[in-house]
């Protein structure tokens, strides 16, 4: 077929009269060269200074920063955390809500003192300690602020809280105050988590399950009264040497037994074999003969309740005289019949459970054998094993039992052990006088009782709990059922970096100082002004003056760091933040950390706000999973499988990550790596191109002048809006309940589909052919810069530097975060139907199209001339767009006839191609002026203009 292109014309003759579009913003992002700037740019000109003058009186958001460990640089995990709580807080702000951010860093405790150690060596003084120490944590928190800085978050970075700050310490002391008035603290000698390589007691938040290999241990106890054994049995008596054998995996205990354990419900059978006679549980008799490989039959049998109280000796009684005593039998429910011998031995001192029992049947506490020191190593005065490390004593111990003719049986095992959850090494319980925080009922010290609460610690966390919101909802019962089931609180550690307990206890009596309360008041005013190091160089003479100190001790012990982050709301939203401070009390609307924090800050924050306030200092509760790797892997240093985010952010730029983290759902673990990272690319660029396209078309559209009503915009333009609205209502709702990967979700769909698949290749005619000031081209740009409007506020949250730019190329005075989302009139659900059923009749017919492409029929679908049959419904619904069906299609022509159902035909046009609109017309070159355009290119150029209605 002939095409019009007359060869005295060339190509470009008619360029110069179409109205192309431009825009200065440029295709490539150059990110990592100019993100930078913006950083810079926001920093200078103190933006979130000016966010909240914008928001001044209006509602407040608050989320509340888990304050991130001031110790090496952000990894991916932190750029995560970061950014999620960024995205929040700017979607909250561009709602309309005074949304504040205030980041804060966690600087006391443990990993801090052992970066120390590391350079420095062990056991510095106290006060080189501290002094190292908080110079460390500054020097982290700079480089830390400004990676977070780079990554886009906008927040109170010129005053961000320190837990280390005066104020914050100071803080701390007086929520403890009002903890110990509200009577839930107390101290007491009871088994914690202790690591030797801490040396310090650990709280239930810093444990965590490993594989650890053990050896399990069969143990034969004498019985020290035969007579009475034999009673209990329904026997005259024994003839022969009489034990009971014990189980267990924790050889290193066995030094330190003084009790047995037997559930009083359970039946026990006296066996009669070649090592004597044998006392074990009778649902166990075939398991444990086998296991020791031998011969025994059952001569009696009784109840565990009847051996209550029963005398045996420690099974090394005989070979040492410091293991010379009795192990009385106690009876207790945890001694089961499901492993083992039904027989537990116990050492009060290294098991919560040995230690109940054994208080419960009257041992007294100074009783309690304690020979493992905090270093992990027994005691000088332990005997043979004195001086020996618990873990290389193990193998001393068994054999020590094997020649004293003790042990049955021992064998290797691997299970699952609690780890220090820093140093990644087996911890043990260890009996030591600590404070605690009570979650039942009991006494605590200085307690006021008019501010005692009527319920425990544990109701009332629980029922706030119930009043808390959940995202993701499981949450709630992940939180719940650590809450349910976890024992007291240790609040104290034996460290130098933290705040310090401020107590004084009576040499004698271990009583705290009467004056304890004002005691607290007058440390928190003097570390307010000098900080912990203030208190820490103060003597107890200086405190208590010189007779009242010869009777008493200062303590050195510290608040555990959880009580540091814990009690933040206390004195960061209400007293050093203020801002922070909702007006019905220091509640954060949102606290945002990994899953791990269940256990951790969400944890203790809500135990100090259940103990000071009897509710949550939190409304709603966030949780994000791990980064992993694109596999599924963990990362770790040694796989090679990290990602930093510097790197990324100077090689691709912080928006792909900040892309990448909104794309992905993080109520599951994140994956990450170089190939997910390109299709993120991939995303980055069509959003970015959409909104080049936006920006170039409306670059010579001024509103105040331009805009066209909306009743007389055309069709298309209206859906286009409509369609608008309708995504802006799907993307505020998942904004609300903080989703956002179905926000990047159907904001790629609508830049790929609705507005690039669809309506902007529809629009590309109309906006380059017609008159530059004719309505049909101020229709088009007037949907098309609300369309922007709209867009840049829902990208703005995740892709925070291009919405910006774009910003500032959109003609937009100020920031961004500075406006509010787009406010369009109400869904026209009617044309959004309507144009739904038109949309799905150009998808049957652009198949048609591509099919005779593929089979050289035309080249273009401008080429097309379609042949479309349609039923009464479809060909009513077509027929009502006129003229401007075709360029719904696309195409040159459309010969639209009535029929039962939809039928396609696509052919070649014989007409002429107009060399400036492109389309196939009989009119081409009807203008002797102009021969290679067509009609109404003239009328364009020329004349009145086309009249276009629907499209």
């Amino acid at each position: 077929m002939p095409d019009s292109k007359p060869k005295h014309a060339p190509e470009s003759a008619y360029r110069a009269t179409l109205n192309m579009p431009d825009t200065p913003f440029p295709m490539r992002g150059d990110l990592p060269r100019r993100e930078p700037g913006w950083v810079t740019e926001w920093n200078d000109k103190g933006l979130y200074k000016k966010l909240r003058d914008a928001r001044h009186g209006a509602p407040k958001f608050i989320l509340h920063d888990g304050p991130p460990y001031a110790n090496g640089q952000i990894h991916i995990g932190h750029a995560v955390n970061k950014i999620l709580k960024d995205m929040i807080v700017k979607a909250r702000q561009l709602e309309g809500y005074d949304a504040l951010y205030t980041p804060g860093w966690d600087c006391h405790g443990l990993p801090i003192e052992n970066a120390i150690e590391k350079k420095y060596g062990r056991k510095l003084p106290r006060d080189e300690m501290q002094a190292r120490g908080r110079a460390f944590a500054t020097e982290q928190i700079a480089q830390q602020m400004q990676d977070f800085q780079r990554l886009g978050v906008l927040g109170e970075w010129e005053h961000p809280y320190k837990t280390m700050d005066f104020a914050n310490e100071a803080g701390e002391l007086r929520a403890l105050k009002k903890v110990m008035q509200r009577g839930f603290v107390y101290r007491g000698l009871k088994p914690v988590y202790w690591c030797f390589d801490c040396g310090s007691s650990l709280a239930e938040f810093e444990i965590e399950y490993q594989d650890k290999g053990s050896q399990t241990l069969d143990v034969m106890f004498p019985a020290a009264d035969p007579g009475r054994l034999a009673a209990a049995f329904g026997l005259a008596r024994l003839d022969k040497p009489a034990f009971a054998v014990i189980w267990t995996t924790t050889a290193w205990t066995i030094p330190a037994n003084q009790a047995l354990n037997v559930n009083p419900e359970l039946e026990y059978s006296l066996l009669d074999t070649e090592r004597g006679l044998l006392i074990v549980a009778s649902a166990l008799v075939e398991k444990c003969l086998e296991r020791w490989q031998l011969q025994g039959k059952v001569i009696a049998t009784t109840v565990g309740a009847k051996l209550d109280h029963m005398p045996f000796r420690h099974p090394l009684a005989h070979v040492d005289q410091g293991f010379d005593r009795l192990s009385p039998v106690y009876v207790a429910d945890y001694a089961t019949a499901e492993d083992g011998t039904g027989i537990v031995h116990s050492a009060p001192a290294y098991g919560v459970e040995d230690f109940n029992s054994c208080v419960a049947n009257g041992m007294k506490v100074q009783d309690i054998l304690n020979p493992v020191q905090g270093n992990g190593v027994y005691a000088p005065d332990l005997g043979m094993f004195a001086g020996q490390f618990i873990w290389k004593a193990v193998p001393l111990i068994i054999d020590a039992l094997r020649v004293a003719g003790r042990l049955m049986d021992t064998r290797a095992i691997t299970h699952s052990y609690p780890h220090c959850w820093r140093h990644k090494t087996p911890v043990i319980y260890r009996a030591a006088a600590q404070w605690f925080v009570r979650m039942d009922e009991g006494e605590g010290v200085f307690t006021d009782p008019a501010q005692k609460p009527a319920q425990t610690l544990r109701q009332i966390a629980l029922a706030a709990i119930e009043n808390t919101s959940f995202y993701p909802e499981n949450g709630k019962a992940r939180l719940r059922d650590m809450i349910a089931g976890r024992p007291d609180w240790c609040i104290s550690r034996q460290r130098s970096w933290g705040v310090p307990l401020p107590f004084f206890l009576h040499k004698d009596s271990g009583e705290l100082h009467p004056r304890t309360l004002a005691i607290i008041d007058q440390a928190a005013d003097i570390v307010e002004q000098g900080g912990i190091e203030a208190w820490s160089r103060l003597s107890a003479e200086d405190v208590l003056g010189a007779q009242e100190a010869q009777s008493y001790t200062k303590s050195t012990d510290i608040l555990e760091v959880w009580f540091d982050s814990g009690s933040t709301f206390w004195h960061v939203l209400r007293g050093t933040h203020p801002q922070l401070h909702h007006d019905e009390g220091p509640e954060a609307d949102l606290y945002l950390e990994g899953h791990d924090q269940h256990r951790g800050w969400f944890h203790s924050s809500l135990l100090l706000a259940s103990a000071i306030y009897g509710r949550a200092p939190y409304r709603g509760l966030l949780t994000h999973g791990f980064t992993v790797d694109g596999q599924g892997k963990k990362m770790s240093k040694s796989l090679g499988n990290t990602v930093s985010p510097q790197e990324v952010s100077s090689r691709l730029g912080a928006e792909i990550i900040r892309l990448w983290c909104a794309s992905t759902d993080y109520s599951g673990d994140l994956a990450i790596d170089d190939k997910i990272l390109a299709r993120v690319v991939d995303g980055y660029r069509r959003i970015r191109n959409t909104l080049r396209f936006l920006l170039a078309n409306v670059s010579d559209f001024d509103p105040a002048r331009d805009a066209v009503a909306t009743e007389e915009m055309l069709e298309i333009d209206r859906w286009a809006l409509a369609r608008t609205a309708a995504l802006q209502q799907d993307i505020l709702a998942h904004y609300k309940v903080y989703e956002f990967h179905p926000v990047v979700a159907r904001l790629q769909l609508f830049c790929s589909e609705d507005l690039g698949g669809f309506y902007l290749d529809v629009l590309k005619d109309r906006l380059y052919t017609t008159a530059p000031k004719s309505l049909a081209r101020r229709s088009a740009q007037t949907a098309l810069h609300a369309i922007t409007h709209a867009m840049l506020r829902w990208m703005a949250p995740f892709l925070s530097f291009t919405a910006e730019e774009a910003w500032k190329v959109f003609g937009g005075s100020g920031s961004i975060f500075l406006e509010t989302y787009w406010k369009p009139a109400e869904v026209d659900e009617a044309l959004l139907a309507r144009w739904q059923r038109i949309l799905e009749i150009r998808a049957a017919v652009n198949k048609e199209i591509e099919n005779q492409r593929e089979a050289g029929v035309v080249g273009s679908s401008l080429q097309a001339v379609v042949a479309l049959a349609a039923g009464p419904e479809d060909h009513a619904l077509l027929a009502s767009l006129g003229d401007d069906l075709k360029f719904v299609f696309i195409v040159s022509a459309i010969e639209l006839k009535a029929a039962d159902a939809l039928q396609i035909s696509v052919s070649a046009s014989s007409e002429h191609k107009c060399e400036r609109c492109w389309h196939y017309r009989a009119d081409v070159g009807q203008d002797a002026a102009h021969p290679t355009i067509c009609g109404r290119c003239v009328s364009n150029l020329f004349g009145d203009g086309e009249r276009r209605v629907h499209a």
